[in-house]
C-alpha cells in the first residue's frame, strides 16, 4: 500500500491497534468517506442495538471499498462518533472484526449525534 506509518518512539505506544499518523505517498488515489449510519437500504430504519448499527455501517463501508476497488486494509484514516462512552468497547470489539491487525490512524469523539436514534456515526478515508 502506499502510504507510510509514523509512531516515533518519542510518543506514547499506540492504544488498540491504531498508528499515530500515515502519510500518502504522492501519485496515490484517494478515497474520503462521509460519516456512515446504521440505516437500512430503505434509508429509514435501523437497529436499536449500537453492534447492530456498527455491524451495518461496517458492510456499508466495505460496500464503498469495494466500488472503488479497495478494500478494508486500504483505509488510512478512521473517525468514531460515539452516543455514549459505554460503546467504546463493542466498538474497538467491532474495529479490530474488520481489521484485524491492520493499523490505521484512529480517534474516537463521543458527541450528540444528529439524530437520537444513532449510536454511532463512522467516517473514514482509504488509498492505494
Amino acid at each position: 500500500m502506499p502510504v507510510i506509518r509514523h509512531n516515533p518512539d518519542k510518543l506514547y505506544p499506540q492504544y488498540q491497534s491504531y498508528s499515530h499518523a500515515i502519510e500518502v505517498i504522492p501519485g496515490s488515489r484517494l478515497l474520503i468517506i462521509s460519516g456512515l449510519n446504521g440505516y437500512l437500504q430503505d434509508g429509514k430504519t435501523m437497529p436499536e442495538l449500537f453492534e447492530e448499527q456498527a455491524e451495518l455501517i461496517w458492510q456499508h463501508m466495505g460496500a464503498i471499498l469495494e466500488s472503488a476497488g479497495m478494500t478494508y486494509t486500504n483505509i488510512i484514516s478512521l473517525r468514531f462518533y460515539l452516543a455514549s462512552p459505554e460503546y467504546d468497547e463493542p466498538n474497538v470489539r467491532l474495529r479490530k472484526k474488520y481489521l484485524g491487525d491492520h493499523q490505521a490512524a484512529l480517534t474516537v469523539v463521543c458527541a450528540q449525534l444528529l439524530d437520537p436514534c444513532w449510536k454511532v456515526e463512522i467516517e473514514a478515508m482509504a488509498a492505494e
